[in-house]
């Protein structure tokens, strides 16, 4: 109903989450918002996201997972969470970096057991994610992509029917 369905052992944190939704057992959520009539069945992991309406999010799906500071001397914890490690107060940089990659998924998509959607990715409207599919790039609307790394594999329509769902449901390209 209008009030979200969130299973008891789920871990909402600073999220929004629409009316008509559904969160399935053992799901974590992290400054992220997930859209009216959208559900995600067990052990999905959301993070710094923004999931669109109508969104259907098999288990075990990782939308942006966290990723390791590279361009440092060692990728290792202890040169941002410091504390943890008695070296003093921890460095916000990467959390901040982190967030400032978030990704962004269309309405009406639907997302396979086990994918993994990368930092930054954006996934347009109508799109598909394979199950297993590793997405590290963008995914245009209405379309399948599987795979690791997720390629396309075709459209679920013409490109005429596509801007007219786009148009017609009130959709802009993301």
């Amino acid at each position: 109903g209008d009030v979200p369905y969130i299973h008891d052992d789920v871990i909402l944190r600073d999220s929004h989450i629409g009316t008509w939704t559904e969160i399935g057992h053992n799901s974590h959520i992290v400054e992220s918002t997930f859209g009216d009539y959208s559900y995600a069945a067990g052990d999905v992991s959301i993070i710094y996201a923004d999931v669109g309406k109508y969104c259907s999010i098999a288990s075990h799906v990782r939308i942006n997972p966290g990723n390791h500071p590279m361009w440092r001397v060692t990728q290792h914890h202890m040169t941002y969470r410091r504390k943890q490690y008695g070296m003093g107060d921890n460095d916000t940089e990467v959390f901040e970096w982190r967030r400032a990659n978030r990704v962004t998924i269309g309405h009406d998509v639907w997302i396979g057991h086990g994918a993994i959607i990368m930092p930054g990715v954006t996934v347009g409207h109508g799109a598909v994610i394979g199950s297993g599919a590793v997405v590290t790039k963008d995914v245009e609307p209405y379309t399948i992509s599987v795979g690791v790394a997720a390629k396309p594999v075709k459209k679920r329509f013409d490109d005429e029917t596509i801007e007219k769902l786009l148009n017609r449901l009130g959709f802009i390209s993301i």
